[in-house]
């Protein structure tokens, strides 16, 4: 992502905090007071990538800014700060309103406004458009050439018993490699039973490709899983397969597996939130996998699926591409343990911090860009770090697997054990 300049209009008190940030992040942070300042600045320089502007303070200087920075011949995005009881005011700004913009209020932390500008930033690059329901949709990514680099990497999150945080994962996984990371990810909520992705980012009558396959018969289209997903506020393209599991006979394994590796040739990461099951499309996209996180609680229920999971996998051929992740991790139970009785390496512990997952969702955001600081979006960012490790290393594609990479030495005998 190329590095912008950010037009910062913030009170003093304010702009030193964040404006460290901003430099940190590696952008230039330029201070201005007045309409006239960022006037000024638009007519000196091409790079001003988005404007962070206080509208508690002057609102009429506000206005004028933001029309600066919508005017006929630009369209900058803008991150407005506002007092949360006047958030009604801004709806709008005259009906100018542009898509990319968005509203922040006080209080917030610096840190928080970082991540939001990096998440705006990757999204102006994309061309959007906005349906009459106000969802952000993403024209279809261009295909690199085999040129560009490899293709991108297919990651499950699977457990054959539920409640242990696949969703959770998946969603803040999926946010930070976009948010953080500058990685393209597809989300996919492969669970048409339970799955709940879409609501818990606050996307409401998402377009799902039972719905788009089914619309293909009478067109003759043939929509790629690029071009039917819907794109959150975060940069993330989220697909849903179907709204109802009374309607999903369109979803041939087969071709849900071949559109889930035709956007590998679009995308850095697809990542795959599935139901707990073994049925015919779960088995297919299995197959398909380049990784398989297997989220485990420490309960007896969660390890004993968990354990089954391996089993299968051993019979499935797929076992080399699990890795456990230990969820509610600070709950008593020793992870060596864990691992020596699920028979997987742990690629990762994440803390427990329920209630601040369940506020991100109920606001229609993931963990990461909600709650920046925590140290539980630490341990997220660290599974993403080792994810990306791995595709880096190019260990799995040389025959060494996911497996071979994270047991630290561990013999395994063919059921999986350790030894």
């Amino acid at each position: 992502m190329a590095r912008s300049a950010i037009a910062i209009a913030l009170p003093p008190a304010e702009f030193g905090a964040v404006s460290e940030q901003i430099a940190e992040a590696g952008f230039e942070p330029i201070e201005i007071r007045t309409a006239g300042d960022l006037e000024a600045l638009l007519h000196e320089r091409r790079d001003i990538g988005l404007a962070i502007v206080d509208s508690e303070n002057d609102f009429d200087a506000t206005l004028e800014m933001y029309a600066l920075l919508h005017d006929e011949d630009r369209d900058i995005p803008a991150l407005i700060v506002v007092a949360a009881q006047a958030f009604d005011q801004m709806s709008g700004f005259g009906g100018k309103a542009s898509v990319k913009d968005e509203y922040v209020t006080r209080p917030y932390s610096a840190e928080s406004l970082r991540w939001r500008v990096e998440a705006m930033l990757i999204r102006a690059e994309m061309p959007v458009g906005e349906t009459e329901s106000g969802i952000i949709m993403s024209e279809p990514p261009t295909e690199p050439s085999e040129a560009e680099g490899p293709r991108g990497q297919i990651v499950i999150v699977f457990n054959p018993k539920g409640g242990v945080g696949k969703t959770t994962i998946a969603v803040n996984a999926a946010a930070m490699l976009q948010i953080r990371k500058g990685q393209r990810v597809l989300l996919v909520d492969c669970d048409t039973v339970t799955g709940h992705i879409a609501s818990s980012l606050g996307m409401e009558h998402v377009r799902t490709v039972a719905d788009a396959w089914t619309e293909d018969l009478d067109t003759g289209a043939d929509e790629t899983f690029a071009s039917i997903a819907t794109q959150h506020l975060n940069g993330v393209s989220v697909l849903v397969m179907a709204e109802s599991p009374l309607h999903t006979e369109i979803l041939e394994p087969k071709k849900v597996a071949e559109a889930i590796t035709a956007a590998c040739r679009v995308y850095d990461w697809v990542i795959v939130d599935m139901h707990p099951d073994y049925g015919l499309l779960n088995q297919g996209i299995f197959e398909r996998a380049d990784k398989i996180l297997v989220p485990v609680t420490p309960d007896v229920p969660a390890i004993r699926a968990a354990v089954q999971f391996r089993e299968v996998a051993v019979e499935l051929q797929i076992r080399d591409r699990l890795a456990m992740v230990v969820n509610r991790a600070n709950s008593g139970v020793s992870v060596a343990d864990m691992e020596r009785v699920v028979g997987m390496p742990s690629l990762t512990e994440i803390r427990s911090a329920g209630m601040l997952f369940v506020q991100a969702a109920n606001e229609g955001r993931s963990a990461v860009e909600r709650f920046p600081k925590e140290k539980v979006i630490g341990d997220i960012e660290k599974l993403c770090s080792r994810m990306m490790d791995t595709r880096d290393s190019g260990a799995a594609k040389s025959g060494q697997g996911f497996l071979g990479i994270f047991s630290g030495g561990r013999n395994t005998n063919p059921t999986g054990r350790a030894t």
